[in-house]
């Protein structure tokens, strides 16, 4: 046996398209309960590797190091060393 079958089914009705189904939960006055093609329907796509955020927004900045001009993923505060790649990758060696 699977957990699927294993689960105590409730009764409830699609608050999309008004169909009688059944779900893994007891449904809660005024949350949305959806039948399984809805809830494909609705489903968020997921992304590999956790969420979606698009690529991350650059900051103009220059290097500690060398002087260089350079864009950084983080917003740089004034007072703290910013080191351009090259740099940055020198120092993990």
């Amino acid at each position: 046996m699977n957990d699927q079958e294993d689960r105590q089914m409730h009764k409830a009705t699609c608050s999309d398209c008004g169909t009688a189904c059944e779900v893994p939960f007891e449904p809660t006055e005024g949350k949305p309960v959806r039948c399984q093609d809805c809830f494909r329907k609705n489903r968020p796509q997921r992304s590999s590797g956790g969420f979606n955020r698009g690529p991350p927004q650059m900051h103009d900045a220059k290097c500690t190091d060398c002087g260089k001009d350079c864009q950084v993923p983080f917003k740089p505060k004034e007072g703290s060393p910013v080191l351009c790649k090259d740099c940055y990758v020198k120092t993990k060696e």
